[in-house]
């Protein structure tokens, strides 16, 4: 390793508020979380106007972060996602899936009283001038009438969903019919297994076994006899 040759005379400086240091960073064990913080801190308090925050897509994107996370490069959307997770969970900073552009994305502030204002003034419509439109809401009652679709009810009831989710989520949509996902889902939450490989494992389960209500494959695949041969897991689909 090349010894590192020291600060210049002249730099930058990235503020990091004194309670990190005696409040959180003794509780963080994760390097992975530790080292997204930093890069959210540094990447937040550079830019100017109003709200100031991050984007997923803009810490992916990020050569710095990215090459701090290189151990763990072939599983660097997994280990970025869990980082950022456990970062939210302890109350570091704060996450809101919004609508940009047309598109969804996650987006990340620190936790400060200011920024907590501006969030809530998101999620009720006050800031739509800034083009971001909310979309996070509390954890959906799979009792109601109202039926949001599989991106939508993944991330209110599961977990981020990250672009690398929402791939998968297409993916299982040319697969399966959508009230398979939704139930496979709620089948998921229910158990506590909050994550897509669960998930995903019902529905293969159900694909090959037939589910409980008496549905099975080939009940499904009459309608579309070529629909899922010809998808990620068509190996799994006899003809």
């Amino acid at each position: 390793m090349k010894q590192f040759s020291g600060f210049p005379a002249r730099m930058r400086f990235t503020p990091v508020p004194n309670l990190f240091f005696s409040s959180l960073l003794p509780q963080i064990n994760d390097i992975a979380e530790l080292k997204t913080t930093l890069h959210i801190f540094r990447t937040i308090y550079a830019k100017k106007g109003y709200p100031r925050c991050v984007s997923y897509r803009e810490l992916l994107a990020d050569k710095s972060l990215v090459l701090s996370l290189k151990d763990k490069e072939d599983q660097l959307e997994a280990t970025l996602t869990t980082a950022l997770e456990m970062a939210i969970n302890r109350g570091t900073i704060l996450h809101l899936a919004v609508v940009i552009d047309g598109k969804l994305e996650d987006i990340y502030f620190i936790n400060t009283e200011s920024d907590r204002r501006t969030v809530a003034k998101i999620e009720n419509g006050e800031l739509t001038d800034t083009g971001l439109v909310a979309v996070s809401h509390p954890r959906a009652d799979f009792t109601d009438g109202e039926l949001p679709n599989i991106f939508t009810r993944y991330g209110q009831n599961v977990g981020m969903l990250t672009p690398m989710i929402a791939e998968e989520l297409r993916e299982a949509e040319k697969l399966y019919p959508e009230a398979w996902i939704r139930d496979a889902i709620r089948k998921a939450v229910s158990l506590n297994k909050r994550n897509w490989r669960y998930i995903d494992r019902i529905l293969e389960r159900w694909s090959t076994e037939g589910r409980s209500d008496g549905t099975y494959r080939r009940d499904f695949k009459k309608t579309e006899p070529d629909k899922y041969s010809k998808q990620k897991y068509g190996h799994m689909v006899k003809r």
